[in-house]
């Protein structure tokens, strides 16, 4: 009996034994995923006749707040943000009001996603805390929608505002005054909702607010509108189209940068803009380009030192006269590079870019030739503006060519003539690349701009019509594209964005629903209409 217990006692110590030397993890069981609840709030939530400075709200566990000053919408806003605490993970919120709040109105704090669990970040969706210093609260809605003008996609926190239009009203308001009522896109949605609304007559505008001070600025600001006014209650859902809007022209500063240039900086668009220069007032002659990826005119002088200049700037209502003394500064050195090399495709055109500009172009120094060293026909096109020299020549598959600029071939602004210049570049074979055939139907007007743009969003091919609703676009590298149409109102060749004071709403722009894959060596028929937007 005793030889039995023994072993008992021998076998129970080495399972405990093994047991205590397995490595494993404690399990915590089912991850939380519930969202914090309110226990109380003082006041009230909904309240009426609110006249006190503080306002508590009590959860059943540890919160904390994330992104507050993005999530958070108060409705109307105020001048005096108020005051919410703590910074740290509590089982409260305090809201500390520092603004006079108006008579017989009703507040709306949202609070969006912001308010989460601490542990697992679970947010309590779109909680509101809502209260009104009058004897009653507001309840109407209104259902806004949200799109760009131009761009495919639409932006985060779009700022959507009504503001009264009422004997006070004008449409300087919105550059001046904090709107009626507020709410947001936020980061997930693109149809936004006003709630505790009071009934009246309103401008609805929607603003991409970079400063968030709920007015508009024009230099960093996008703009949507409504032109009519809006009457609440309504149960329509309008939609509001973002742009920017074009700023007018104005030139900013003028500044010396070599022996013969100087540069001015302008906001706005710079064509057609009127510049003349004089010395002692005798006109000087000059030349015009533009600084590459700046907003700045580059203008390029000759023989001046030691003057003073009389620079005028003009373009619409814009006038100045700005002056310059001219000082001793070395001379550009001219450089050349082809904008692209390698492998050219059959839509692409040669180009050489010049950091200063080419005043003289002698084509019987040039020489293009193919693989098998036969000369190859070609023009020459220069864009002076933007210092670029265009090759145009009938490109052939699977070819190789040499462009040799002799000496001379080229003479900058500086009278320099160009070393020897080099570029090599092939094409390839046309079954690498894909054809897109769009048909358009219904097409309300003409002109309009067909443009193909990439995932980037950046144009990769463009056609202009002015009546056939037949687009070919031969020889495309594969890729997936979106076809986008622009009502070319105007006639310039450009998309024209709106202005808010002009109420004048930006060109028109339909997108086709889904983007097209293109194919090598595939051909594709593209039906459109442009009735389905």
């Amino acid at each position: 009996m005793q030889k039995f217990y023994s072993k008992y006692i021998l076998l129970f110590l080495v399972f405990t034994a093994i047991s205590c030397a397995k490595k494993g993890t404690i399990s915590g069981g089912a991850k939380d995923t519930i969202a914090p609840k309110i226990i109380s709030s003082l006041p009230k939530n909904f309240s009426k006749n609110f006249n006190g400075k503080e306002i508590r709200i009590d959860f059943n566990e540890y919160i904390k707040l994330k992104d507050l000053n993005k999530q958070l919408i108060i409705s109307p806003p105020m001048k005096r943000q108020p005051e919410i605490l703590p910074s740290v993970a509590s089982k409260f919120i305090r809201i500390k009001i520092k603004d006079t709040l108006l008579q017989n109105t009703t507040y709306s704090f949202n609070f969006g996603k912001s308010i989460q669990d601490n542990n697992e970040g679970n947010p309590y969706q779109q909680f509101k805390y809502v209260f009104s210093t009058g004897n009653y609260i507001d309840s109407l809605t209104l259902g806004i929608k949200v799109k760009d003008a131009f761009e495919k996609k639409v932006t985060d926190y779009v700022s959507i505002m009504l503001y009264e239009a009422n004997d006070k009203y004008n449409d300087s308001i919105i550059y001046k005054e904090v709107p009626r009522y507020v709410t947001n896109t936020l980061d997930s949605l693109k149809l936004a909702k006003f709630e505790n609304l009071k009934q009246g007559k309103y401008k609805l505008v929607a603003i991409k607010d970079a400063n968030g001070n709920n007015k508009f600025d024009p230099k960093t600001d996008k703009i949507g509108f409504l032109k009519d006014f809006v009457k609440i209650p309504n149960d329509t859902v309008y939609q509001l189209e973002l742009f920017k809007e074009e700023l007018p022209f104005k030139a900013l500063n003028v500044s010396q940068t070599s022996a013969s240039k100087f540069t001015i900086g302008y906001q706005g668009n710079a064509k057609d803009v009127k510049i003349s220069i004089r010395k002692n007032g005798e006109s000087l002659p000059f030349t015009i380009s533009k600084f590459p990826k700046k907003d700045s005119l580059q203008i390029w002088f000759r023989g001046i030192k030691g003057d003073s200049l009389s620079i005028d700037v003009a373009k619409n209502k814009f006038k100045k006269t700005f002056s310059l003394k001219v000082k001793e500064q070395k001379k550009d050195s001219i450089s050349y590079s082809a904008e692209k090399s390698g492998d050219l495709n059959f839509r692409e055109t040669f180009t050489v870019n010049s950091n200063v500009p080419i005043t003289k172009i002698d084509r019987t120094k040039m020489k293009l030739i193919n693989k098998d060293s036969a000369d190859v026909p070609f023009t020459t096109e220069y864009d002076e503006f933007h210092q670029k020299l265009k090759f145009n020549f009938k490109k052939e598959p699977l070819e190789k060519y040499k462009l040799k600029i002799f000496p001379g071939g080229l003479i900058d602004f500086n009278d320099k003539k160009n070393d020897t210049l080099k570029y090599s570049f092939y094409t390839n074979s046309t079954s690498n690349y894909g054809n897109l055939n769009v048909i358009l139907e219904n097409v309300k007007r003409f002109p309009i701009i067909i443009q193909l743009t990439s995932g980037k969003g950046e144009v990769v091919a463009s056609e202009y019509s002015e009546k056939s609703n037949v687009i070919n676009f031969d020889l495309l590298e594969p890729n997936k594209y979106s076809i986008r149409i622009i009502y070319d109102d105007n006639k310039d060749k450009l998309w024209t964005p709106g202005n808010f004071l002009e109420q004048r709403q930006s060109e028109e722009v339909i997108y086709f629903p889904k983007e097209i894959d293109v194919r090598a060596n595939w051909d594709v028929e593209q039906p459109f209409d442009l009735n389905t937007k």
